[in-house]
């Protein structure tokens, strides 16, 4: 669901309401920014194909208003590289897996096989939430890391007594 204050965002149309809501924001602090974030977060996990050109707009935006966002948070120092590595991390996902081919069950893997360490398995979701997990997560990977986003053809399921 998408937030009030990412919905303003959005329908932000001339440089006297960006800088009215600049200072909204600002004067908010924390609390306000982070539901901008929130806001561009959400719309990242929900954007199809067509929606990718004007999240990386969005985030564009939010970039020029608040260029310094370690101001509301130090650890919003690098959000919006962050917020960028992930959407061209999910144009990836989508780019690479036709619209016809995304229904079924998901899941997204990361392991390291050279540190003994857990594998880190989500299992069982819909094409867009394991998209956005694999978005979220590929550009953290450490060296020897790796991320699987895959799809599940045939599964056996137990549950123990």
């Amino acid at each position: 669901m998408v937030n009030q204050a990412y919905t303003e965002f959005k329908s932000l149309s001339s440089s006297e309401a960006e800088a009215a809501f600049q200072n909204d924001v600002q004067s908010e602090g924390y609390s306000g920014f982070r539901r901008l974030l929130d806001g561009l977060t959400e719309a990242i996990k929900t954007a199809l194909d067509a929606d990718m050109a004007e999240i990386e707009s969005a985030v564009s935006k939010g970039r020029s208003l608040f260029p310094e966002p370690v101001q509301f948070s130090p650890s919003w120092e690098y959000v919006w590289a962050e917020l960028e590595a992930t959407i061209a991390a999910k144009r990836h996902a989508l780019t690479a897996i036709a619209p016809a081919d995304r229904t079924g069950e998901w899941q997204v893997i990361m392991d390291n096989p050279n540190a003994v360490q857990e594998v880190v398995c989500y299992p069982g979701l819909d094409f867009l939430d394991a998209a956005y997990l694999y978005a979220y997560f590929r550009p953290q990977l450490e060296k020897s890391e790796y991320i699987r986003l895959q799809k599940i053809q045939t599964v056996i399921q137990d549950v123990g007594s």
